[in-house]
């Protein structure tokens, strides 16, 4: 059964984008990002009654607390950056750069951390790079468009906000319920999400929101939820390593939608950095 639910986490992961992406396509995507994300901490608080973690709310300490917080502003920021991105890029180039956020951790954990790099995840490292980069390509309608290839930097941002995430979270999470940690970030990604719309005066566009968009968004918080919570119980039952690096396969869902739903297209160039990046990502589970 957890192989069941481990394909079914990554199917709703990569959904996920895809309906995000479909909602914000007619409304800003700061305040769709704080609609989604109160879905999503929905799901996350629900996961920690689930797991029975609430009872260590108490045992949370002030340090501990600060790095959690942290992590979750740095959430929030991740996901706006790449909702962003969605809006004004191809789903088949903001994925693969979000996904660049494994080898950001990776040096960053070797800065600070000192972990040690094996050959194994050296040559991941490669891969994924490799794959990025031929995934990334330069397409005429980047000089048409007004915002140009501002959906690269906006993609970026969103990666190097992913990697402090998971730094601020390893240092958070020391001693608490990793459940109860995840509900705590994102609930301060929540209100992170929330100040921003106040703060750039977008509260009142909530009543432009059509019915169709309302629909995207609220699928997408709950596909992430739905994400989340099967993930937990495929790494209840199955081997870890193995339901990791299908959950990281989510990316193959993700693109693949985008090809049949957005109609976009994908060129031998971007086929085999694909190919490159489920071989990176394979490799960095199992290595």
């Amino acid at each position: 059964m957890w192989l069941i639910f481990a394909v079914i986490s990554a199917f709703f992961a990569g959904v996920s984008s895809i309906l995000a992406k479909a909602g914000i396509s007619r409304a800003d995507s700061n305040l769709c990002t704080a609609l989604r994300t109160s879905v999503v901490l929905i799901f996350s608080w629900l996961m920690v009654f689930i797991t029975g973690a609430q009872s260590g709310v108490a045992d949370v300490g002030l340090r501990t607390l600060c790095f959690l917080l942290l992590s979750g502003i740095c959430t929030g920021c991740s996901w706006i950056c790449y909702f962003k991105a969605l809006s004004i890029g191809d789903v088949n180039r903001v994925v693969p750069i979000d996904k660049s956020s494994t080898i950001h951790t990776i040096i960053l954990s070797f800065i600070l951390f000192k972990e040690t790099v094996s050959i194994g995840r050296l040559a991941a490292l490669l891969l994924l790079g490799a794959g990025i980069f031929l995934m990334i390509e330069k397409k005429p309608s980047d000089k048409k468009e007004p915002n140009g290839r501002g959906w690269f930097f906006y993609a970026a941002a969103s990666a190097l906000f992913a990697s402090l995430t998971t730094i601020f979270g390893k240092l958070g999470v020391t001693g608490v319920n990793s459940d109860l940690g995840s509900a705590i970030r994102t609930s301060a990604a929540l209100i992170f999400a929330w100040a921003l719309v106040i703060a750039t005066r977008k509260v009142g566009e909530i009543r432009k929101i059509d019915r169709k968009s309302w629909l995207f968004i609220l699928l997408s918080g709950i596909a992430t939820g739905a994400s989340w919570l099967c993930y937990y119980r495929a790494l209840s039952d199955g081997v870890t390593s193995a339901v990791v690096a299908i959950d990281k396969l989510s990316l193959l869902i993700t693109i693949g939608f985008a090809v049949i739903v957005f109609k976009e297209k994908l060129s031998r160039r971007a086929l085999i950095g694909l190919v490159l990046i489920c071989a990176g990502t394979l490799l960095m589970t199992f290595a």
